[in-house]
């Protein structure tokens, strides 16, 4: 009989489970979609829009940050297939948050929104995360390691870290206003666990 960790493994090396994973990552685009479709997005669609993208880029980085530790602990390899496909639908809801944002606040207008980015820190911070998270997705091939070379594509994929922190501040000083932070606690707590758990291993490997 085969274990949990063995069926996992078996799951992940199905030749569907890509497609079914990539499938799944649409679900807040199609859930979108719909809200649109049915006129079903409450009162002010357009936050709606902007608040929903953020949130789910954040969880989408936080699934990823989360697969190099349930691949070592799990001792399932092969969720590694999945990293690089998480990480670029990352990208992917955090430029919607960005388009979604530089239409309806700011109708596209390029001089509004660099004076936004430079008068709020909030919007900056979103910003720089933003960028960053550019320069991790047109580096995410195989020709951009041989390119720089692993050690210095590795430095620069471990500034994700970095980026997340840099999100949940934009999403912490968004909701400063209201002085709601349950939801941004949710998501520092899980960093810092993925962070702490970084940390703890680098000093066991070192000791090793």
């Amino acid at each position: 009989m085969l274990s949990f960790s063995a069926r996992v493994r078996s799951v992940c090396r199905h030749r569907w489970a890509k497609a079914i994973v990539f499938l799944i990552c649409l679900l807040p685009l199609a859930w979108w979609v719909r809200g649109i479709a049915l006129d079903d997005l409450g009162a002010n669609p357009a936050e709606a829009l902007i608040r929903s993208s953020g949130d789910w880029t954040l969880r989408a980085l936080c699934i990823v940050l989360t697969v190099t530790p349930l691949r070592l602990i799990a001792q399932v390899p092969e969720l590694a297939r999945f990293r690089r496909m998480l990480g670029l639908f990352t990208y992917f809801y955090v430029l919607l948050h960005l388009t979604f944002y530089a239409w309806f606040d700011m109708g596209f207008e390029m001089a509004d929104i660099s004076a936004d980015i430079a008068k709020r820190p909030f919007i900056f911070v979103g910003f720089a995360a933003a960028v960053g998270l550019t320069l991790l997705a047109v580096t995410s091939f195989n020709a951009a390691i041989r390119w720089m070379g692993a050690k210095r594509w590795q430095a620069l994929h471990k500034t994700v870290y970095s980026i997340a922190v840099l999100g949940v501040v934009h999403f912490f000083w968004m909701r400063a206003g209201k002085k709601n932070f349950a939801q941004v606690s949710v998501y520092a707590a899980i960093l810092a666990m993925l962070m702490g758990w970084r940390v703890w291993r680098y000093f066991k490997t070192r000791r090793q």
